[in-house]
């Protein structure tokens, strides 16, 4: 069976990026289709999943928590932050320039006008623990989206489907695209395979049976289609040398359809694919309890607080705290043979400390449940899904001493490299720091520096005390493994999202948005992120995209 189609904007992938191409083009009165290899359930992508972080640059949410914030020191973080280097980021240079200036003026306007509200307590993502001009936020900007990932996919779905209603939108499940038509140099369109139907929920993996082909021609093609992190063999066969060897064992943060698979007949059409060796992954990753999507991982957002212990039971060096510096401490960690790593804590910095990243992890959040998300966020006790994965995650040990403690983490597959009398000391000795208002403890020194921020103090940072306190236990440790996330380079682009050449220039008919595109230029985020820019990179490289294809149809 074959299907032939005519369009004026083909997007390939409907996630945020591509969701948000479409939004743009349907606006300039442009015809769109929209393509997917999935069941149309996972209709927003890997966006539906997000704790919906969004980078903003002197907002009134921040200026109402008293956070002073500036253009000038937003850019002095990303910049000391990426750590552009290459001849090849030039574009992501340019991209990081006017992302910051959408972060600082029309970004929250837009997304308000979409129905986009954001919580009011803002959060200190990547704080960094270096010098001024080094990596990290050196003052809070991660703004939660209220009703979390999902509240951003529906704020744009409402519209396309009034019109997709108006059949000005088509949007074509279960379409694989395996080759961009390309015509006297310029794309004309897409050819693929129709995958079977299939009743799969939102991000389990489906069937790739296929049952037919297609064919449509298009004005201009648009490759929103996501990154790799659902690809293990990919992502250890980019597995950047400078840090380390790739982990054997890894959980992962993305469905199994963020695969990659559009690259290979992207770059044959002739774009050109840089920093490939930039990704992002997480080292505070825990196996979910109840998985979604193969090797379900689930990212802990943690407070300042926890003691993080190598997998021998060694504290890491500063400024590796929880939080601080996620590719440093990832590039550590693999520098010591192991692929897990270790949090201990006590009950009180669950309570206050432990967030789960993911919608679905945030009820609160995602359901706009005020009463919820005060029991949750001020009352005792743990959140309702953390307390879940202390009941029945295979990553926890719960016991009321140290002994105990740590014979739990040692019982654990891996656990018996752990040597136990350096982690007493570790812990007894971090303890002793916590008896007066003076200390040599740079993180004991981090901790009374975050509750000095009003948000920290309110939902986020526990305050100071013993990991040894028998009033704030039981103690808990926490196996942490590697979880893949987000690739940081992709396919280059201009400041219109025009797909380039080998030669520099761009290629006719064919634009590329999201992480696709390194979330804009091939890697506006150079070789870190400062948090809640993946979202917003998507946003912003999927507005270019679509408004400029429009213009060149």
């Amino acid at each position: 069976m074959s299907a032939a189609h005519r369009t004026d904007v083909l997007v390939v992938g409907w996630g945020l990026a591509g969701l948000t191409a479409a939004h743009e083009a349907l606006a300039s009165g442009r015809r769109v289709t929209i393509v997917d290899q999935e069941p149309r359930a996972n209709l927003g992508g890997q966006a539906w999943w997000s704790f919906g972080g969004l980078f903003l640059v002197d907002s009134p949410e921040q200026r109402r928590m008293g956070v002073r914030d500036s253009p000038a020191l937003a850019e002095q973080d990303w910049f000391g932050t990426a750590g552009f280097d290459r001849d090849e980021d030039a574009w992501p240079r340019r991209w990081a320039e006017a992302y910051l200036h959408f972060a600082a003026g029309e970004k929250r306007a837009w997304l308000r006008s979409l129905g986009v509200g954001f919580f009011p307590v803002v959060g200190w993502a990547e704080r960094g623990g270096y010098t001024a001009d080094g990596p990290g936020n050196s003052v809070p900007r991660f703004h939660i989206a209220w009703g979390t990932g999902p509240a951003l996919v529906t704020a744009l779905q409402g519209p396309l489907e009034e019109a997709e209603a108006a059949g000005r939108l088509e949007v074509l499940p279960r379409h694989r695209v395996t080759d961009l038509v390309v015509t006297d140099g310029a794309v004309t369109g897409a050819r693929g395979e129709i995958l079977a139907p299939s009743g799969a929920a939102r991000a389990a993996e489906s069937s790739r049976e296929v049952i037919g082909e297609f064919e449509i021609e298009a004005g201009a093609v648009i490759v929103a289609s996501g990154g790799i992190g659902g690809n293990h063999e990919l992502v250890r066969h980019l597995w950047p040398e400078r840090l380390g060897t790739a982990p054997a064992s890894m959980v992962t943060g993305v469905p199994a359809y963020v695969d990659g698979s559009m690259l290979a007949p992207t770059e044959a059409a002739g774009a050109r694919l840089i920093n490939r060796d930039r990704m992002w992954h997480y080292v505070e990753g825990i196996r979910n309890w109840d998985p979604i999507w193969p090797g379900h991982g689930i990212r802990i957002l943690p407070g300042p607080s926890s003691i993080w212990l190598d997998a021998t039971g060694r504290r890491l060096p500063v400024p590796l705290f929880p939080g601080f510096d996620t590719l440093g401490t990832l590039a550590h960690l693999r520098a010591t043979g192991f692929d897990h790593s270790w949090f201990v804590l006590s009950h009180r910095i669950v309570e206050k400390e432990f967030t789960l990243s993911g919608s679905e992890q945030n009820p609160d959040l995602t359901g706009k449940n005020v009463p919820l998300l005060l029991r949750s966020r001020l009352g005792k006790g743990a959140a309702g899904p953390v307390q879940a994965f202390l009941d029945h995650g295979e990553d926890f040990v719960v016991r009321d001493d140290l002994d105990a403690l740590i014979a739990g983490m040692r019982d654990l597959p891996g656990g018996e490299v752990l040597d136990a009398a350096r982690v007493r000391r570790e812990v007894e000795a971090r303890d002793r720091e916590i008896g007066n208002a003076f200390t040599k403890d740079a993180q004991v020194a981090m901790l009374r520096s975050a509750r000095a921020y009003r948000g920290d103090r309110l939902v986020r940072t526990a305050k100071p005390h013993r990991i040894l306190d028998p009033a704030a236990g039981p103690l808990i440790a926490v196996k942490l493994h590697v979880l893949t996330r987000k690739t940081l380079g992709g396919i280059e682009t201009d400041l219109q999202s025009r797909a380039l050449g080998a030669d520099g220039a761009p290629i006719p008919g064919l634009f590329a948005a999201g992480e696709a595109a390194g979330f804009g230029g091939g890697g506006m985020h150079g070789y870190r992120a400062l948090e809640g820019t993946f979202l917003g990179g998507c946003l912003f490289s999927g507005r270019a995209a679509g408004r400029t294809a429009a213009l060149a149809v």
